[in-house]
């Protein structure tokens, strides 16, 4: 019996060997940056310097510094991994072809989520072995989390962590035709933070020609926080760690004590006298931008990019139910969710009711934490690139995801984050079943994995995922669940409140 040896491909910075498994080549661990060191962490990425001989590509490397992230009684691992793997050299990505790839496949690089301060490609979710196996080169990155990625310091370069994302993406751009891709049709995807980060990055004219298509899986292109706000942000973390909030003295701190800083933020009020806190305290580090990135979109930035964008229908539910909150909330718990969320928050609730007449408490908190979270920048991004319909070149089209898990007695529901096993074709993954996991004890369709990993995939290789585009006038959304079916303006009496 002949054993093939494990593939090698030469890249811009070296030859990396990767594993070889069924149907599809990974190849882990890849630098696509220089490692952020020292005063390194607070400025932009470098090119990583070339090697000699042949990297071993085929064992995850480390991850950024991060705290252990939990969320009540759901095992959440799968989609945050179990915490910081240490290591400097952690600017890397993974990339997953197929095992016999030829050449100009559609690649699809993928931004995770976690807040802002957690996650990694080490999470179970996003192993891209299905990506491969259908015909498509899968790169999923770390990029800089927390302090050293999101905290606006002066004399550092805003938006750190998102940078980082450009990077991958030149690298993308002189590489990935050595692992079979195409880098003139490339697919920016990526979910919660990692989505907003694809809208900001949209919104970057400096990025313009390095991917064609983007997908905004529950991010917000109102998501971002102001100079003002972030700048609150960065005073309380100087005194967290009893330094002047100067560059040179943050570049002094060691990355333990940078993850323990930001861990003690959580909960600052950043609410200012002209503008509400888009992530309602749920986060202190966000993009910092005085435009938001649906108002750099809407004046045409990032038109001649096909967007495909959406929401799940309950995302708030993930940041109550798990905790008990869901259950026990009352009147007073939705009229203060309102008040976190927007400035006239007696109208707000009385659309919500109105919009939801049977809804209990813990529906409605939800609804509007969900809204004011995801919803009205999803809405605001998709109105704002869709007002470009005439460009010859992109399309809108939007999806809002229903499927309801029936974990913690169904409270969990289409909660944030529920629609990723789907877009990985890894509904089967062991973690997601049973009384802890994602999925509960119940198991979804067993063609909806299929559906929606076929719909983003045709969206990354036509510009097209299935479904009437969006404009302004219908608003034709996408309802997944057992059944798809197309619906116009879905969440009107919602939007208009925002």
């Amino acid at each position: 019996m002949n054993h093939r040896p494990d593939p090698v491909v030469t890249t811009a910075q070296g030859a990396v060997r990767g594993l070889r498994q069924d149907g599809s080549t990974a190849f882990l661990n890849i630098p696509y940056a220089a490692a952020p060191t020292g005063a390194d962490r607070f400025r932009p990425p470098r090119p990583h310097a070339a090697w000699q001989g042949v990297r071993d590509a085929t064992v995850p490397g480390p991850n950024a510094p991060q705290a252990e992230r939990r969320l009540g009684s759901i095992d959440m691992t799968p989609y945050f991994g179990t915490g910081w793997s240490r290591g400097e050299d952690y600017l890397t990505m993974n990339v997953w072809t197929p095992e016999t790839p030829g050449g100009d496949l559609p690649v699809m690089v993928f931004v995770h989520g976690g807040g802002f301060v957690a996650g990694s490609t080490r999470s179970p979710l996003y192993e891209g072995s299905a990506f491969a196996r259908d015909g498509v080169v899968l790169v999923t990155l770390n990029y800089r989390l927390g302090i050293a990625g999101f905290l606006d310091i002066p004399g550092a370069p805003a938006n750190r962590g998102l940078l980082d994302v450009v990077a991958a993406l030149l690298w993308v751009r002189e590489n990935i035709a050595a692992f079979g891709g195409d880098a003139g049709n490339v697919t920016l995807f990526g979910q919660s933070a990692g989505a907003t980060i694809v809208g900001g990055i949209l919104a970057t004219p400096d990025a313009s020609g390095l991917f064609q298509r983007a997908i905004v899986q529950s991010g917000s292109g109102l998501g971002a926080f102001t100079t003002e706000q972030g700048a609150r942000v960065t005073r309380a973390a100087a005194d967290a760690l009893g330094i002047e909030p100067r560059l040179d003295a943050f570049a002094e701190i060691p990355d333990e004590r940078l993850v323990d800083a930001a861990s003690a933020l959580a909960g600052l009020d950043l609410r200012t006298g002209t503008h509400r806190d888009p992530l309602i305290g749920l986060s202190p580090f966000s993009l910092v931008m005085d435009t938001q990135p649906a108002d750099a979109v809407a004046a045409g930035t990032g038109a001649d990019v096909d967007l495909l964008i959406g929401t799940n229908s309950e995302e708030g539910n993930l940041y109550l139910a798990p905790v008990g909150r869901y259950a026990t909330s009352t009147d007073a718990d939705v009229d203060a969710a309102a008040s976190a969320s927007h400035p006239h928050p007696a109208k707000l609730v009385e659309a919500y009711r109105a919009a939801r007449p049977e809804a209990s408490p813990g529906a409605l908190r939800s609804a509007i934490m969900g809204d004011a979270l995801f919803g009205a920048g999803s809405w605001a991004l998709s109105s704002a690139h869709a007002a470009h319909a005439a460009h010859p070149a992109s399309a809108t089209y939007a999806y809002a995801f229903a499927w309801r898990s029936e974990a913690l007695d169904g409270q969990l529901g289409a909660t944030h984050t529920m629609e990723l096993p789907f877009v990985f074709d890894l509904a089967g993954l062991p973690q997601l079943h049973g009384p802890d996991g994602l999925f509960g004890p119940g198991k979804p369709p067993a063609d909806l994995a299929d559906r929606v990993h076929e719909a983003w995939i045709r969206f990354a290789r036509t510009g097209d995922p299935g479904w009437t585009a969006y404009d302004n006038e219908r608003r034709t959304t996408m309802r997944i669940d057992a059944e798809w079916a197309e619906t116009d303006d879905p969440h009107s009496r919602e939007r208009r409140a925002w």
